[in-house]
């Protein structure tokens, strides 16, 4: 393990951002391009985190990586380190990239945004075009199955298969198709003659920061880079009644796994203060605390890497709290039209209108 790699992912890097703004203690509401929501730019916990995401900026629609100040402006990395004469090591369109960079790229990056944040003229972040941080993983996405007890509670019912009555011992784990990822403010497909029992399931997504193998529960936290909301969206009928009760499929469908806005630094985010909560149309479905998970992510790391790699970059999905719609009376299901809301306090919120496929 690099401990020198985690005091960069911690403090460091994040650094830039806190000691030139934390000050500042500015909430800002900004109009994303496509005009659907506005976007909430909240002080961050701790002080010292870094919003760092992948944008949209002009015309040219390249992607690039940028941070988010707290007053809402932003640093795009690859013209500052141009315009500074800074070389960089890792491929500034790229979120995977500079994640996998190591203790020179989060070196660079600290000292480009602190220059950078310096200094009048910057975008605000409602010029530009926010995507996924991460808008094509390398790998699936891991996710965690019933880690609230309330949540597994309501789906006994609820649920085709009875099979499981007690939660189990250890983390139950799956995975999402890569295809699946979409955007924080982008539509969630909606195809009536697959399924009409698309439901929510909001969570907080934890991005990996090193590969590990066989990860110590006691030194998990060393491996996480930061922290983005992030919701499960998934296919009931799919998931549950076809395919022998295998999830992959349902959870699996284009579109269906938003991210965003941007990921957070380890550093900027206070687990114990975090709370998980949906929205439909402006209805709270969901609210639950960092506290009320039953695997915390230490045991979900230690758990999943064991005999198994992880890698900078690898996303993982930490379950999600009761609410859902399948197991409300009567069923609850997305239609278009709809507006869903993910938000992780302290880290961010994603809206995304579910559009009509047919």
């Amino acid at each position: 393990m690099d401990k020198n790699r985690r005091n960069w992912i911690k403090a460091g890097a994040s650094a830039a951002v806190g000691s030139v703004l934390m000050g500042q203690n500015l909430t800002q509401a900004q109009t994303v391009n496509n005009g659907q929501q506005a976007l909430v730019v909240t002080p961050l916990a701790g002080k010292i985190g870094m919003r760092l995401a992948t944008a949209r900026l002009g015309s040219s629609g390249a992607p690039t990586v940028i941070a988010v100040l707290d007053d809402g402006r932003v640093v795009d990395l690859k013209s500052e380190a141009q315009r500074q004469n800074v070389t960089l090591v890792f491929d500034a369109s790229s979120m995977l990239a500079l994640v996998a960079s190591g203790n020179a790229g989060f070196a660079q990056v600290k000292a480009v945004v602190d220059r950078a944040a310096q200094q009048s003229g910057l975008p605000n972040v409602s010029q530009v075009t926010l995507m996924s941080p991460i808008p094509r993983p390398d790998r699936n996405i891991y996710c965690v199955g019933w880690n609230y007890l309330d949540h597994f509670e309501e789906g006994k019912n609820a649920r085709a298969d009875k099979a499981v009555q007690k939660l189990p011992d250890h983390p139950v784990f799956f995975t999402k198709a890569t295809h699946t990822m979409n955007g924080p403010f982008d539509p969630i497909p909606h195809d009536i003659t697959n399924s009409n029992t698309t439901d929510w399931e909001a969570e907080l997504a934890v991005v990996i920061g090193q590969r590990g193998r066989n990860i110590p529960e006691d030194k998990a936290m060393d491996y996480v880079f930061g922290y983005a909301a992030y919701n499960d969206t998934t296919s009931r009928e799919v998931q549950q009644k076809r395919h022998g009760g295998q999830w992959f499929k349902g959870k699996s469908l284009d579109g269906h796994g938003p991210m965003g806005p941007w990921i957070v630094t380890a550093a900027g985010v206070q687990l114990d203060d975090v709370r998980v909560i949906c929205r439909v149309n402006g209805v709270e479905k969901q609210n639950a605390g960092y506290k009320q998970m039953y695997f915390k992510i230490p045991r979900i790391i230690a758990e999943l890497s064991r005999g198994m790699t992880l890698e900078p970059g690898d996303i993982i999905a930490t379950g999600t709290p009761s609410g859902v719609g399948f197991a409300r009376t009567p069923p609850e299901f997305l239609k278009p039209g709809d507006l869903l809301e993910t938000e992780i306090t302290g880290v961010g919120i994603i809206r995304n209108p579910i559009r009509s496929e047919v």
